[in-house]
């Protein structure tokens, strides 16, 4: 497995913000060198970008990438993904691994426009990839071995967390982090208001908001407790966090996530 690693070369079908940042995320961790990097892109622009960020090389076509990577990952718009794969499909051999990004696209849809034995790996990634703490879920295709599963963790771990499920999952996988992010600013956004209701300037208020739904989720990840045994431990008896707790529950905000994450979740199989 060393020595995959040591060979690793990675190309990126679209260079767009989030392949730019897989990329980055990749460097950071040591995990390829520079030079091992590719990227193409219809737009000179966002290919000049992820060349400029990343000191990876940049290509006009796709089959140049597929030339010059054995790991191809599919960051297109959805709907060009037919047209994409069906350019390179006669590039892409057994030692090829295509790792798609795009919502929505199940696995049978990508092996349909590849030749029979192509390893394929659908991802759902989150934008908080970003800034290096994504959190995403992948499923492997038929043809994927164990060590592929393995190099896939270990590539996207290295911008957050990555969390092998059954493809089946994966629309549930979009309620809860993909979509999520968007719950997580909401939240942080709804706290400031009403810091700034209580008398606090907006931008004190936003930066206590945004550091304590961090410090939340840090807690969380690095105690392994249980969310509601960490929410026991601030609630002291008679005490003013238990007084909001409980404005927060008559307002149903249980309910309203839990219906949010199942919206999503539908949602997204609908679009699949």
């Amino acid at each position: 497995r060393k020595s995959r690693m040591a060979d690793l070369s990675i190309g990126f079908l679209g260079a767009g913000r989030m392949g730019t940042a897989l990329a980055k995320g990749f460097l950071d961790a040591k995990l390829v060198e520079a030079p091992k990097l590719s990227a193409s892109d219809v737009y000179p622009g966002a290919r000049d970008a992820f060349a400029k960020e990343t000191g990876g090389n940049s290509f006009e076509t796709n089959v140049q990438v597929v030339e010059n990577a054995k790991v191809i990952f599919l960051s297109t718009k959805p709907d060009q993904v037919g047209d994409v794969l069906q350019g390179v499909k006669d590039k892409i051999t057994k030692d090829h691994l295509l790792v798609s990004i795009c919502a929505g696209v199940t696995i049978a849809t990508l092996e349909q426009h590849l030749n029979d034995g192509s390893k394929v790996v659908r991802v759902m990634p989150n934008t908080p990839a970003l800034v290096g703490a994504g959190a995403s879920g992948f499923a492997l295709g038929k043809a994927c071995t164990p060590a592929d599963g393995e190099l896939v963790e270990k590539l996207l771990g290295s911008c957050g967390v990555a969390l092998a499920v059954k493809e089946s999952l994966l629309d549930a996988v979009t309620g809860v982090s993909g979509s999520g992010p968007a719950y997580g600013f909401l939240t942080i956004e709804a706290l400031s208001d009403g810091g700034v209701a209580a008398g606090l300037p907006r931008d004190v208020a936003i930066k206590l908001a945004a550091q304590t739904m961090l410090g939340a989720a840090k807690m969380v990840l690095e105690t392994g407790k249980h969310p509601g045994e960490l929410k026991d431990m601030v609630t002291s008896p008679g005490g003013t966090t238990i007084e909001a707790v409980h404005e927060l529950e008559k307002a149903g905000i249980r309910a309203a996530f839990i219906t949010a994450v199942r919206a999503a979740a539908d949602k997204a199989k609908k679009l699949g």
